[in-house]
């Protein structure tokens, strides 16, 4: 536990010192999970917005965008079950006087059994090597399958009570368990009780005209209010996708572990109609599509996995997580739920509009089905951002801090470094950056000794170096040189545009995705 929690705080030093992200308002002591984007973080964060939407809206010819305001009228979060709805289950410690989420406790206790089979699969392999079969080994086990059955049945009882709203029980298993307050140790807890996540505003000129709204705090009801408007005016045939990127709000009283969960986040979202009955061929398609596209940025297939709900949202007829692991662990990075016509019945019976589709090859109209697939920006942004970042043991017992970000996703692409500030070497390193500027980000450096610049770059994760030299002048080459195995090679200024962009540009990424 010790050297995850080691490597998450190098992330969250790592972030801050190379101008990834800052605490908002940090003069000012800043405020509890809230955080800026310093000048590198804007450009990862953008990048992966990007990738996604290009994946989602640019390469589906039946899934087109939107871009709904925050504020919606207040009867929005009483049709989508938000105002009655949308609470966590609160537990205080009574000594520490600390507030936990009740489920985040339980899912912390199976973390650390997922955490023990991983200890004995760790051993097994060491004890026979080459031999070992990791899946065989997991399916047989005794002692895995003991520790695998006991969090199974822990999360299951804990869904159970949620959704029956038992919270006696939840409080009950928290007991059974022995669960302790992570920071004193201490197990006298209150009883759980539920808390309602969403931050409250009003909207008028004057105290008495003035309306109670909410920061919206997902970004899927702008998209359902808008079935019938983009059904329309896009002449829209089922199935057919709406996406949408933007900010969300939730007054998390349990923010933690950084970016992971904040109170101001922003999310990207496709909600898929579908014919009703569909809707299972249509989970399996979502849950597989989007893993690909995870799996596209070659962030290794082993951190990854399915995790379906115990615990269904009052909307869903199935749903599961795509959960990653971070440095603290497996936890959810995306959601694809199958929200069946809640959504748009809900929103029919509060408005008194009609929210159906025609069907023409039917000849009947309908409350169309929807399946959603929704991910956490920031969530990704850490997800890429703790994965890339590693200490590489070199040559003569040196070692280098690089991020390995997936070169599609990385802020700056190339930097152009001439190896000395004279002999005419600057200049043709700014004739280098005016060439390739208007297809990537470029960075000009011609502070220090070029080792120590080359490191600079592998901290931010920059893929390729040029570094402009006295045979420049000569024959019109440069050194161009790779983040990852620090090769160089010998290249000319000509080249230079379209070798880096078989490596880095967004449309060859999405071409292997697309064929794969």
């Amino acid at each position: 536990m010790a050297n995850t929690d080691d490597q998450f705080k190098k992330v969250v030093a790592h972030a801050k010192e190379y101008g990834f992200i800052f605490p908002s308002s940090e003069i000012y002591d800043g405020l509890g999970a809230v955080y800026d984007y310093g000048q590198n973080g804007v450009e990862l964060k953008k990048n992966i917005r990007e990738y996604w939407w290009r994946a989602m809206v640019q390469m589906n010819e039946n899934i087109v965008g939107i871009d709904a305001a925050i504020f919606m009228h207040p009867t929005t979060w009483k049709a989508s079950g938000h105002v009655d709805a949308f609470n966590d289950p609160l537990i205080d410690n009574k000594d520490s006087k600390k507030r936990y989420r009740a489920d985040v406790l339980v899912e912390d206790y199976v973390a650390k059994l997922d955490d023990k089979i991983e200890k004995e699969i760790a051993k097994a392999q060491k004890r026979f090597g080459d031999a070992f079969d990791r899946e065989q080994f997991i399916t047989t086990n005794p002692r895995v399958l003991e520790y695998k059955k006991r969090g199974e049945e822990i999360l299951h009882r804990l869904g159970k009570s949620l959704e029956k709203e038992d919270l006696a029980d939840v409080k009950a298993l928290i007991e059974e368990l022995e669960i302790a307050d992570p920071e004193t140790g201490s197990r006298n807890w209150t009883d759980v009780k539920q808390f309602n996540l969403m931050f409250g505003t009003k909207i008028g000129a004057s105290a008495d005209a003035s309306m109670d709204l909410y920061l919206r705090p997902e970004t899927a009801q702008g998209i359902f209010v808008n079935f019938l408007n983009v059904q329309k005016s896009g002449r829209m045939k089922i199935p057919f996708g709406i996406a949408q990127t933007g900010k969300a709000f939730r007054n998390e009283i349990v923010a933690r572990q950084f970016i992971f969960r904040m109170r101001e986040f922003e999310q990207m979202e496709m909600q898929f109609f579908i014919k009703p009955g569909t809707q299972q061929k249509w989970y399996e398609y979502w849950k597989e599509t989007r893993l690909k596209w995870h799996l596209s940025l070659g962030m290794g297939e082993e951190n990854y996995r399915y995790h379906p709900h115990e615990k269904l949202a009052h909307y869903a007829d199935a749903a599961c997580d795509i959960e990653f692991r971070f440095p603290f662990g497996f936890k959810e990075l995306e959601g694809i739920h199958s929200r069946t016509n809640f959504d748009l019945g809900n929103h029919e019976k509060y408005s008194g509009k009609k929210m159906q589709y025609f069907d023409p090859e039917e000849n009947k109209s309908y409350t169309p089905y929807v399946l959603e697939t929704s991910i956490g920006l920031d969530r990704m942004f850490l997800a890429v951002f703790s994965n890339s970042l590693q200490e590489e043991a070199l040559e003569g017992g040196d070692t280098r801090t690089v991020l390995r970000l997936p070169f599609v996703l990385a802020p700056t692409k190339v930097a152009v470094l001439p190896l000395l500030k004279k002999d005419g070497l600057p200049e043709v390193a700014e004739q280098i950056v005016n060439e390739l500027k208007y297809d990537f980000n470029v960075a000009y450096d011609e502070k220090d000794a070029v080792g120590r610049r080359y490191r600079r770059q592998d901290a931010v994760g920059t893929p390729f170096c040029v570094t402009v030299d006295h045979q420049t002048l000569e024959d019109n080459t440069v050194t161009l040189r790779h983040r990852d195995t620090m090769e160089q090679v010998r290249i000319a200024i000509p080249e230079l545009r379209n070798t880096i962009a078989k490596e880095v540009d967004m449309r060859n990424w999405l071409h292997k995705l697309d064929t794969k």
